[in-house]
């Protein structure tokens, strides 16, 4: 099958340990200028995320490292993203994905929680080999970031959210493990300046990365950000979400100061649209036959999985 070339034949992974998976990121981040991190909710879209290998221009490109998203982890659930999968939930399927992969993972911890709850999450993430969690200034009951104030949304108070990240970066016992601030303030329609003051508060307070994140199409707001950001905090990771302006391409994003690309919620958005067209496939034309040349077949299926065959 073409779509898949490059992964047809998986070759076994070399086994990693959770201490070396999660000092990776730091790594990764000292010898790249730029990350491509890509959402994996399973393991077997994990392990496509890892395995994948595209050539352009004579540069083999593959993505550096997994995004866990709670949006994701909530529809492989069926449930809503509110926050309602706890982090030893999601950690079991973090496991799963880590027995079946070798690189490194961010976390998106939504708003936290409570910060007693927190200090617990942070050691029991870093224990498990993830090498970073995101952590967003808004408090409540989460709704998600795009829906904008389409919904009632509130960001918290800066000195609150900074007391959070400065007890999250206590609560860690390695020097490798990050803490990164997403800042939510373009989101809310508060402005640039919100978002500025804010990002040097967090930074201040302790943050190893920024996330600044935009539902504006243009990506405008984002790029003034990153220029300004950048003549404050010239050696801060700086990081973003490209779903609402999609159209731009990495190295724009990168030229712009951008460290840490996340690709948030891809790979579950096209399992579901190819799912439903599957399905309705099946059911208007009476069998399966129409849908076979957008499948692997059955072998291909069971070679994918190394030792199935």
């Amino acid at each position: 099958m073409q779509r898949l070339k490059g992964i047809d034949d998986l070759e076994e992974l070399t086994s990693i340990t959770n201490c070396e998976r999660r000092k990776t990121l730091r790594q990764v981040l000292q010898s790249k200028q730029c990350l491509r991190i890509i959402e994996a909710h399973s393991p077997i879209s994990a392990m496509i995320a890892e395995k994948t290998r595209v050539m352009v221009n004579d540069d083999c490109l593959a993505y550096d490292g997994f995004w866990c998203s709670s949006l994701t982890d909530s529809l492989l659930q069926a449930k809503p993203d509110i926050e309602i999968l706890d982090v030893n939930f999601r950690l079991k399927n973090i496991h799963n994905i880590f027995d079946v992969t070798t690189k490194p993972m961010i976390y998106d911890a939504d708003t936290g929680g409570k910060i007693e709850h927190l200090i617990h999450d942070v050691r029991a993430l870093e224990r498990a080999g993830v090498s970073m969690i995101v952590i967003e200034d808004k408090t409540g009951l989460k709704k998600n970031s795009l829906l904008g104030n389409d919904v009632e949304q509130k960001q918290d108070d800066i000195e609150s959210f900074c007391e959070k990240i400065s007890m999250a970066k206590k609560s860690q016992n390695t020097q490798e493990f990050m803490v990164a601030a997403r800042i939510e303030s373009l989101i809310l329609d508060k402005g640039l300046e919100d978002a500025l003051i804010r990002a040097d508060a967090y930074v201040n307070a302790g943050a190893d990365a920024v996330l600044i994140h935009s539902r504006k199409r243009s990506g405008d707001e984002i790029m003034e950000f990153a220029s300004r950001f950048r003549a404050i905090h010239p050696t801060v990771p700086l990081m973003c979400v490209p779903t609402s302006y999609s159209h731009l391409h990495y190295q724009e994003l990168k030229d712009m100061g951008f460290n840490i690309i996340i690709y948030a919620n891809h790979m579950m958005r096209s399992a579901i649209s190819s799912m439903e067209s599957v399905a309705k496939s099946i059911l208007s034309e009476g069998c399966s036959e129409h849908i076979e040349r957008d499948c692997i077949s059955v072998k291909q299926a069971l070679a994918f999985i190394p030792g199935t065959i």
